[in-house]
């Protein structure tokens, strides 16, 4: 369908910045025009129109480190510390999940985020053939990275897991899926599997991977101060410096690596990551609710390593909100460098759209507002009285909105929501499937 977004401010997150009164032209899945209202409407005259008035549209945003299916577990394990948090409570739940539980789950948080205008979301889970987080994503109508996460005690499952989640997802649904491998993390994958995983993807992007359509990697990398003696413990290998040190002697670190957390880095570390390209996410939320500490975000933003934004799971976040997490990265830095001037407001937009985009190798089709790209937006209420009085749209969007405000989100051309009613699914039954999902588990959990 061919659609005009007309009226609103765009902010574009491009070389054009803000435009008043501005409409998008919309063919199909692709934005072929951004300008002034008064020139597009006499332009597209036949074009579908959604008044924009009082809105402001912004690229849809990109949450780029996630584990959709772990919503089920919203508020199942909260005030304990990460290893608490995984071996007494996550793992002994998650053994009995399978494919329709992690389908529900991921399915939930597909409409927790497109309902708060995140149009792209990487995640890394458990892939069953059947049903799984890619399925749920399609039919959510939501654009992602589907990974499958890898460990040390299940090398030869995890394998032709990735080759059939590969073979299977890898740039389908009109192009809004693609693939990654994810070692879970460097004390749970060994050494000689890790640098095994790195040679598989580059065997799947050999295979499968597609023009700027790569194959990525994804993984957790130095989120807690022991993660270098957890290593040390579970393989029996010395390891110099810290965890990003270790994972560079073995030769796996690249510009197609996304690495979550990267709370605890050394000098050389930050230097690595600069140096191998690596792509950083920032999870302020979750780092501070499991006491992990909190990433050095400035310093690697002036050795110019790219990062961009995740919530993490709905376990350890509790929420999907995208706006949650930009206003808490905005304001925690200042905090702890006492400078008020550390990440403003355009810096943490622009973390959450484009630098998102980046990190995921797309960003050629989404991350902002111009011809040529993804038509992935989310148009955003501005009549409401905390986004009033208005001096400046960037820092309304970072510092005041809330994801409740985001009233209609087109994703590849479609308008999955519309009104704040999500056109793709039916909500209230995914709802009840939740309730039953989350019953079934409990008494599955019990009788173990």
């Amino acid at each position: 369908m061919n659609t005009l977004v007309e009226g609103g401010t765009i902010v574009t997150m491009s070389d054009r910045g803000v435009i008043q009164d501005g409409a998008i032209a919309i063919q199909e899945d692709r934005i072929i025009e951004v300008g002034k209202s008064s020139e597009l409407k006499r332009k597209y005259r036949g074009y579908a129109k959604i008044e924009a008035e009082g809105r402001v549209v912004i690229p849809g945003l990109i949450n780029t480190h996630h584990h959709a299916a772990m919503s089920l577990l919203r508020g199942y394990a909260d005030d304990v510390d990460l290893k608490t948090w995984l071996e007494k409570w996550v793992w002994p739940l998650e053994k009995h999940m399978d494919g329709r539980d992690i389908y529900v789950g991921a399915l939930l948080t597909a409409i927790e985020s497109i309902k708060g205008g995140t149009t792209t979301v990487n995640t890394m889970y458990h892939y069953s053939p059947e049903y799984n987080e890619a399925r749920a994503f399609a039919d959510a109508g939501l654009r992602g990275v589907i990974g499958h996460v890898c460990f040390s005690w299940r090398k030869e499952h995890d394998i032709q897991t990735l080759k059939k989640l590969a073979a299977t997802w890898h740039g389908k649904e009109g192009g809004r899926l693609r693939v990654s491998v994810d070692p879970h993390a460097p004390y749970t994958v060994d050494p000689e599997y890790m640098i095994q995983l790195k040679t598989l993807s580059k065997e799947l992007n050999q295979q499968y991977g597609l023009k700027d359509a790569p194959i990525i990697w994804h993984l957790h990398l130095a989120e807690t101060s022991d993660e270098t003696e957890k290593i040390k413990a579970a393989f029996n290998v010395p390891v110099k410096g810290g965890a990003v040190e270790y994972l560079d002697a073995l030769g796996v670190l690249s510009g197609n690596v996304v690495a979550a957390h990267c709370v605890h880095l050394t000098p050389r570390d930050i230097q690595i990551l600069k140096e191998r390209q690596v792509k950083v996410v920032h999870n302020p939320i979750s780092n501070l609710k499991l006491s992990a500490g909190i990433s050095p975000l400035p310093r690697l933003i002036e050795n110019k390593v790219q990062v961009s934004l995740g919530t993490d799971s709905s376990c350890s976040n509790n929420s999907s909100d995208m706006f949650e997490v930009m206003k808490i990265t905005a304001l925690l830095h200042k905090g702890v460098t006492g400078n008020p001037t550390v990440l403003p407001a355009e810096k943490v937009l622009q973390m959450a759209t484009l630098d998102g985009a980046k990190s995921l190798k797309w960003q050629n089709e989404i991350g902002s507002i111009e011809e040529g790209k993804k038509a992935d937006l989310a148009i955003v209420n501005f009549k409401k009285p905390h986004l009033r009085p208005l001096y400046n749209e960037v820092s309304h969007l970072v510092y005041s909105t809330k994801s409740s405000d985001v009233e209609t989100v087109i994703i590849n051309g479609e308008v999955v929501m519309e009104d704040r009613t999500v056109k793709t699914v039916n909500v209230d039954e995914v709802l009840e499937k939740v309730d039953k999902v989350k019953s079934d588990l409990l008494t599955r959990t019990q009788n173990d």
